[in-house]
């Protein structure tokens, strides 16, 4: 993910301002949390996470449904909202608040037959002990969302600690505080009797003010190293963290693969967002054999594809002006190493615009096959095989998500990629189901938002035993017989003992 500047978040003394990345207008401003407004919040969440505990599975399942219903009906002016502040197509903002809406409704529904009290099998020496287990809520959840998309990313923690039975503190982007204020108030529409989730605006110390306010645990989504500074400040008051950063996502091309359906992917992958998401298409390994056919599609695609701000454009500004230079330097090391533009060139960087651009005969150590880019950009690599495809994807200090095209060899590929997730003969299908869990390794971070392992995050696993019968002979006290250990020991030696 990139790195949130402070260079279209205006800050004037306690007011912060977003403003549209095309056009510079403001869109709203709100008053910046000190550490006193955000541990204030996090005392009001403590006792809200009790009533909302309190409520129940059931209770709490028809609450954050009502909520679903508010987003779905009023969609249209949410994803009008998360045009004019994060500058990205209308359309584009209406696939994150459906996928969102999806999220929200399976967490809702699927809350209790996760977390509900569960038995578990016995063993034999605690033979007389029923044995139990169950997720409770752990208290007090701090979020801080990302910029880019500012409705599905953060609602991967958001609803998924909700229907666990948490409170949430908020911390959105500086870049996109109204969309948070939106979904923060389209919450307090139905759940209006505690603040169970609340939201704190500012910037980077605000989100510092939040890590050590006594929250029960830290859901951040961004760069790597803010990723590193939130841990250190959690660190020493040990509070745990939720990492999703960002990443170098590969797309694999086999020689048995629907090239044209390959190529359609690996540009909507790159280009969609303007290519400011953690789960772009940022490389294209293609089978030697197919490797023409596959830069011939792509071209052809990324050719019709224009950014800009009116109705028509396919794709937006560059949300944050600093990642301009960012993508600049990559393209110049590129260009410098040999890289050739088969659509675009260096003149498509025209802030605050990237138009698309592909390229090809780029060496293995340029920046734009090392590090996150974050812009339209599709480098296109051929390889030998897909063992040398498997091998230079797996190059790198990232690990999110990776994505497979092809047909004999396919799920073998993917299952030998060293990344959180994949799709196979698909574009970020991963992200957009429910069950399935999301999140990385490495660079790109650690724990998982969505799905069982998402709704278990932000959950204390908690272990009964309850004696069902009593036994003559205690082996657990100071008056069991002198015999008692030396018959244990002689059972388990012939159960355990064997060759």
């Amino acid at each position: 993910m990139a790195i949130a500047e402070q260079d279209l978040a205006v800050i004037t003394q306690e007011q912060l301002q977003s403003l549209n990345p095309a056009t510079g207008e403001v869109v709203a401003t709100f008053p910046i949390a000190g550490p006193e407004e955000v541990r204030a919040a996090v005392e009001r969440a403590r006792a809200a996470a009790a009533w909302w505990q309190g409520l129940g599975f059931g209770e709490r399942k028809r609450r954050l449904l009502a909520v679903k219903g508010v987003i779905a009906r009023r969609s249209e002016e949410l994803a009008d909202l998360v045009r004019r502040e994060n500058g990205k197509p209308a359309a584009d903002g209406m696939i994150e608040i459906v996928t969102a809406i999806d999220h929200l409704d399976w967490a809702a529904k699927n809350a209790e037959r996760i977390m509900a009290l569960r038995k578990m099998k016995s063993s034999l020496n605690l033979i007389n002990h029923a044995a139990f287990v169950e997720e409770m809520p752990l208290g007090v959840i701090g979020v801080i969302g990302p910029w880019n998309y500012p409705v599905h990313t953060p609602m991967g923690s958001i609803t998924y600690a909700l229907a666990a039975g948490n409170a949430v503190v908020y911390k959105p982007s500086e870049y996109t505080p109204a969309i948070g204020q939106w979904l923060c108030d389209a919450f307090a529409s139905v759940i209006s009797e505690q603040p169970v989730f609340q939201i704190i605006h500012g910037y980077g110390q605000t989100g510092a003010a939040l890590c050590t306010s006594g929250v029960s645990k830290i859901a951040f989504t961004g760069s790597a190293r803010t990723g590193r500074k939130i841990m250190a400040a959690c660190a020493d008051s040990l509070t745990p963290v939720l990492m999703e950063l960002g990443g170098k996502d590969a797309l694999i091309v086999d020689d048995d693969a629907d090239v044209e359906a390959a190529a359609d992917a690996a540009v909507w992958g790159a280009m969609q967002n303007a290519g400011q998401a953690c789960v772009s298409v940022e490389r294209a390994y293609v089978h030697e054999k197919v490797y023409d056919r596959f830069v011939a599609e792509a071209v052809r695609i990324a050719s019709g594809l224009r950014a800009g701000d009116d109705p028509l454009a396919d794709i937006g500004p560059i949300t944050m002006p600093s990642q301009i230079d960012i993508i600049k330097a990559h393209l110049d090391d590129a260009f410098a190493r040999g890289a050739k533009a088969l659509v675009g060139g260096p003149d498509s960087v025209h802030a605050p615009y990237v138009d698309p651009i592909i390229l090809v005969d780029v060496p293995e150590d340029a920046l734009i096959l090392r590090d996150e880019t974050f812009g339209p950009v599709l480098p296109i690599v051929k390889v030998r095989d897909a063992d040398d495809a498997v091998a230079q994807a797996n190059d790198t200090a990232y690990g999110l998500g990776n994505t497979v095209w092809g047909k004999k060899r396919a799920m073998d590929i993917a299952r030998r990629l060293r990344s959180g997730m994949v799709a196979v003969n698909g574009i970020v299908t991963y992200a957009g189901m429910p069950a399935l869990p999301f999140g990385g390794i490495g660079e790109s971070g650690f724990g998982r938002i969505h799905g069982e392992d998402g709704l278990k995050e932000f959950t204390l696993t908690h272990a009964i035993t309850k004696e069902r019968f009593s036994l003559p002979m205690k082996l657990l006290s100071f008056q069991r017989p002198a015999k008692a250990l030396g018959q244990v020991t002689k059972l388990t030696k012939l159960i355990h003992g064997r060759s």
